[in-house]
Order: structure tokens, then C-alpha cells, then sequence
């Protein structure tokens, strides 16, 4: 059995394996598409294989949509040449559900695909031609919150930009100078309106995106390498619009387990390829089965009724609130706790630390106790709901391969916005005290414990990387297990760096409880566990 469309001619075999098919006219659907497209996404990724192509499925299921999606991948094109277009943009979704079953799905909502080459001429000139076209009122992006910067980690501009800002929208190098290009095709072929939606997991995406068309465009007209009233047109609202959104769904690199089942179901060339980008794509994409999509509804030209696949449509205020919510509470906090203490205690599976009591209960009481209180809550989703699914279905699931060690990653980045916005609510509060926070601290006291790459066995292991290493590394080096009260002054600048912490753990009273913490922390081998048991149960 092939996965394309010669091959899922054998309905029966296919179904008889468990597999749920297209339930639609698929040649139809690809016709209506290339008349007259809806919606083109860039970034062809397992995201968007295994979430906006899954929901665009079941709307042309269920006779929403008679239309689905042309997806465009501009960062490496052997995505489309080595994956997309031998298996006829048909792709395989493995839903991992909590309960441990599998749910196999051929995705077959894509019409087109295409690659952002300009020297790809086909390519190119069917990318102008669908900018061009009426209908169009989307085009969505998961490009990552990298792809939205004009310049590199030092802050100097990209050569690729650069040069696109020099020569203007004529056979551009950048992706975001191709993008804007093919803006500007629509706005030659009459200023038509459109949504440009980043669909990316960072806060403020669509202001992320928006800056970025914006400095094009300002510059191009500024040099006169575009007609008058491009920048005009990138700035009205009416005509282009550049919503923030939130989502949310684990979706880890092609797993060996899944590969083998397909194998087992029969099915030919299951195998994943690594593109000379090192890029890692197979015929299928497994996921988690909980996800997340909210969007301002901020749609110029109109927009398909995606709601009705569950996807969320708010003003731009409630979905920064469900953003915060997530980040700040329900989601990203507990992640970051199980991360510090997995490494500690040689975890490699965020999974398998759920399995473990004390962690268990340490990030509910994180969540429903430390978080909920002071919680932003969205109006358009429960954020108690919203952790049960984090602990009850997400976190524990077996399947979902990801390691602490992954999570581990820039946490002094991520710890003043998933803790120090709650520390901050509580010193708010008329009727919380800070005081009150048990577990917060600990992790803080964690983070400390944990950047002097001893375990709790006193064995060394490697930090994941961070860009506040070289400056606190060399504060703790000199710290050892079993070492007294002497050990605080050694942490004391980091107890002081409100930059790691969001807050300034003196002013708000936290510092001597996250200092006496630690001094238990690194009483000796075994001293992390003691202490997680002594506060958490």
C-alpha cells in the first residue's frame, strides 16, 4: 500500500487497518482550490500537517468547506520535492491519545504545494497568480519566531534582507522579502484585502509579522522601487490585517514507534528523510490529540468558518489573556518546573516524571493552588479545564516523547514570564501575601541548584544551553554539595538579578525562602528528592 492517490484507491484496505479517510470529493476539492483559492499557509511543517490541515479536513468532511488549503514552504524546499509531492500532498496523522490507543488519519485537505523560490519560475508565477486572485482571504504562517527577524543574534541585518531593501520586491533572497513581494502583487492587481495571520507560538505574533512586512514596505516606497500607496495599503486595516493569535499542540519529530506501525500496516516508503537542511520529515506526523487555536477576528476579506472545526475567534485582548494564561499559569510553568527537577533527577521523559508522585503533585500544586488564584482568565475557555487537560491527558502521556532536558533550554529566559507574573499578581493582591508561595520558590531555588550540573546522585551532566550560563555558572562553580550557610553569599547575585526573575526577590520577601531552600537542596546526594518530599507532600 502507497500512500498516494493511486494507492488510497484501495478504500477498503485502508479502512480495514483503521485508518479514517478524506470523506469528500478530493478531485473536486483540488479543482475548486486552484479556481479559486482560500487559504495559503507558508511553512510546511508537522504543525500544520497534523492541526490547520486536520481541521480544514473535517470541515470538507462535513460539507463546511468545499475548498481546502495550497501550502507554501519557503525555508527548505525538499520538504515539498522529497515528501509533499511524491505522496500527492497526502499525509498521515497519528493522534496519540492519553488513553494510549492510536488514531490514524489520511490528511488529504491540501490541493497544492508550492516552494517560495524565485528561481523557480512555475513556482513563483503560480504564487503571483493565486495573490492575485479575489477570493484569497488568508495567508497564515508557522515560520517560528526566528523567521520573523530581519536581523541575526547580534543584531546586524540578514545580507538576504539587506539586499531585498536595496533591490526591492524583484527576485528577493529573503523569505519575508518573497512574502511581501507577493503582497505586493495583490496590491497591484488592485489593493485587494487580506488577513495575514502568523500563526506562530510567540507572544504578539501578528505585531511580529506586521513589523516585518512594514520595514519592506516603508523602505521600497521610500526608494520609489514600489508604486505610491503600497505602505499605505500595508497599513490599513480594511485592506490588510495582521491578527495576533495563540496556539497550541505538541507535535515532536517523526517517532520510530509510528514508522514501525505503518510499516506493519503495510504501508510503503513510511520512512522519514533528513533534507540537506537537516530537516526531519516523514509521511506521517504524530501529535498529542489537545490543541489550541485562538484568533483575533480580524479578517478584511471574509474568512472560512473554521469555528465550526474548533478553532476560536476573539478580540485581540482575550486572546493576549488566553496567551497569558497559558504562558504565565496553566501550561508553560509546569513544564518549566518538570524540566528543572527531571535534569536533577535524571529524568529523560517529562512523561515518565509524571508517574512520579511527588513531581505529580508538585506541578497541580503549582497550577490549581500557586496558579488559579490569580490566574487571567479568558472569558472563552476554563483555566482550570485547561490544566486538567495539561495533567490529566497532556503531560502524562506516554507517547509524546519530550524530555526535560529539551525544556530545560533558556529557562532564565522563561522564568520572569511563567513565575514572576504570578509573583507579581500575589504582591498586587489586597488579599494574597506572597508569603503564601511554597512551590514557586522551590523551583526557583531548583534553577539555582540545578545550574551547578550536579545531580542528585553527585554526578555531573550537561546544562541545556542558556544564554545567562557565562554569567551565573561561575557563581556556583565553587559550591558543593554539603556546603553551609557560606553557600548563600556565593548565590546572592543571582538572588538579586530581578532580570532572571521578573521581580526583585528582596523587595518582594522571597529571597531568604528560596536561599534556605537551596541550602537544602544541596545538603547532600539524595537531598533533592528529600527536600521535593518535605514541601510538596
Amino acid at each position: 500500500m502507497k500512500l498516494n492517490n493511486e494507492g488510497l484507491k484501495s478504500k477498503a484496505a485502508w479502512e480495514e487497518l483503521g485508518y479514517v479517510l478524506p470523506g469528500f470529493d478530493r478531485d473536486k476539492m483540488i479543482e475548486n482550490t486552484k479556481k479559486a483559492p482560500l487559504w495559503i499557509h507558508f511553512g510546511a511543517g508537522n504543525i500544520f500537517r497534523a492541526f490547520q490541515a486536520n481541521v480544514v479536513q473535517n470541515l470538507l468532511n462535513d460539507g463546511v468547506l468545499d475548498r481546502g488549503l495550497t501550502v507554501c514552504e519557503g525555508y527548505d524546499y525538499e520538504i515539498i520535492d522529497r515528501m509533499y509531492t511524491p505522496h500527492d500532498n497526502l499525509s498521515i496523522l497519528a493522534t496519540f491519545m492519553a488513553s494510549g490507543k492510536i488514531q490514524k488519519t489520511v490528511v488529504g485537505s491540501i490541493a497544492e504545494s508550492l516552494t517560495l523560490d524565485s528561481d523557480n519560475k512555475a513556482s513563483y508565477d503560480r504564487l503571483k497568480e493565486i495573490f492575485s486572485c479575489d477570493s484569497l482571504q488568508m495567508a497564515s504562517f508557522t515560520i517560528t519566531e526566528k523567521g520573523y527577524s530581519l536581523v541575526n543574534g547580534k543584531g546586524e541585518m540578514l545580507p538576504s534582507v539587506s539586499a531585498d531593501l536595496k533591490n526591492g520586491p524583484e527576485r528577493c533572497e529573503s523569505y519575508l522579502g518573497k512574502v511581501v513581494s507577493l503582497l505586493y502583487t495583490r496590491f497591484l492587481a488592485g489593493a485587494k484585502p487580506i488577513a495575514f495571520v502568523s500563526m506562530d507560538n510567540c507572544s504578539h505574533n501578528g505585531d511580529k509579522l506586521y513589523a516585518a512586512v512594514n520595514a519592506f514596505a516603508k523602505e521600497w516606497e521610500k526608494k520609489g522601487l514600489v508604486k505610491s500607496g503600497f505602505f499605505a495599503y500595508i497599513n490599513d486595516e480594511q485592506k490588510v490585517s495582521f491578527p495576533w493569535s495563540m496556539i497550541d499542540k505538541i507535535t515532536p519529530r517523526p517517532d520510530k514507534s509510528v514508522e514501525e506501525l505503518l510499516k506493519k500496516d503495510g504501508i510503503e516508503e513510511a520512512e522519514p528523510v533528513v533534507t540537506s537542511k537537516n530537516t526531519y520529515v516523514a509521511p506521517f506526523v504524530n501529535a498529542e490529540e489537545c490543541e489550541y487555536l485562538v484568533i483575533e477576528d480580524k479578517f478584511p476579506n471574509g474568512r472560512p468558518a473554521l469555528e465550526k472545526g474548533g478553532i476560536m475567534f476573539t478580540d485581540k485582548e482575550t486572546v493576549d489573556k488566553v496567551e497569558k494564561m497559558k504562558v504565565c499559569t496553566c501550561l508553560n510553568p509546569l513544564h518549566t518546573a518538570l524540566a528543572v527537577f527531571g535534569c536533577l533527577l535524571g529524568y529523560t521523559l517529562i512523561s515518565k516524571e509524571m508517574q512520579d508522585p511527588i513531581l505529580n503533585k508538585m506541578v497541580r500544586t503549582i497550577g490549581y493552588t500557586e496558579g488559579l488564584p490569580v490566574v487571567v482568565n479568558p472569558g472563552i475557555m476554563s483555566p482550570k479545564q485547561f490544566i486538567d487537560d495539561v495533567v490529566e491527558k497532556r503531560i502524562p502521556n506516554p507517547f509524546m516523547p519530550d524530555a526535560p532536558q529539551r525544556i530545560a533550554t533558556d529557562t532564565s529566559q522563561k522564568l520572569p514570564i511563567r513565575f514572576g507574573e504570578t509573583v507579581k499578581a500575589y504582591a498586587r493582591s489586597s488579599e494574597l501575601s506572597v508569603s503564601s508561595l511554597k512551590l514557586i520558590p522551590l523551583v526557583y531555588a531548583g534553577w539555582i541548584r540545578y545550574i551547578m550540573a550536579i545531580d542528585d546522585n553527585g554526578k555531573k551532566f550537561e546544562l541545556s544551553s542558556d544564554p545567562m550560563l557565562p554569567e551565573v555558572c561561575p557563581l556556583v562553580a565553587d559550591i558543593k554539595l554539603g556546603d553551609g550557610k557560606d553557600a548563600v553569599a556565593k548565590i546572592e547575585p543571582i538572588l538579586k538579578n530581578s532580570k532572571i526573575w521578573g521581580v526583585d526577590l528582596y523587595e518582594v520577601g522571597l529571597a531568604d525562602t528560596v536561599a534556605n531552600y537551596f541550602l537544602e537542596l544541596i545538603a547532600g546526594t539524595g537531598a533533592v528528592e528529600a527536600t521535593l518530599k518535605k514541601y510538596v507532600m
